[in-house]
């Protein structure tokens, strides 16, 4: 077994690209700190984001800590701010996404169990408070990411990572629907 060189890499890439045919946009909402953006900015240019809605007071992507953290991938991204959340939600659903809140709320289903369409807008809100509840309402659907220890949620960054995961391994195994 060996490591892929770089154009390996590439077709690995080109590979997985053409079974994902659903598109996929973030909200980020009241999320402040420039590290968590770069980590979600990243990880979004990897899962082929087309766009983020920033929200809230949301840091900028191109702040120069988050793009320390994006190391460059801010470049394939393109985004846009708005003061509030629900606002942004309106707007990706103009997009024609549908908007998912991650949140541990009380009408929640496992990420799993989500059913939702190909185009998906996931949300996620401030690292303490989550999205608000004006946000919350504004999305069309609500998943949590279940956790078997004793912490209560996972941070901003990871929560994305495994959301935008979820929604292409969905695609990846032969459809959304559970």
């Amino acid at each position: 077994m060996r490591q892929l060189g770089p154009t390996d890499l590439k077709r690995l890439h080109r590979e997985w690209a053409k079974r994902s045919a659903g598109r996929l946009a973030l909200i980020l909402e009241g999320v402040s700190s420039p590290y968590n953006i770069g980590s979600i900015i990243r990880t979004a240019a990897a899962f082929r984001v087309e766009h983020v809605y920033l929200a809230a007071g949301a840091a900028s992507p191109a702040s120069a800590r988050a793009a320390k953290t994006a190391m460059g991938t801010e470049r394939y991204l393109s985004w846009a701010y708005f003061e509030r959340g629900a606002e942004a939600a309106d707007a990706a659903r103009d997009d024609g996404f549908s908007v998912v809140g991650l949140e541990l709320a009380d009408q929640a289903v496992p990420i799993f169990h989500l059913s939702a369409g190909a185009d998906v807008c996931l949300a996620l809100g401030h690292e303490d408070r989550g999205l608000s509840p004006p946000t919350l309402a504004a999305c069309d659907a609500v998943a949590f990411i279940p956790q078997l220890g004793r912490v209560g949620s996972l941070n901003v960054a990871v929560a994305a990572a495994v959301g935008l995961f979820e929604l292409r391994r969905r695609e990846w195994c032969g459809g959304w629907s559970p």
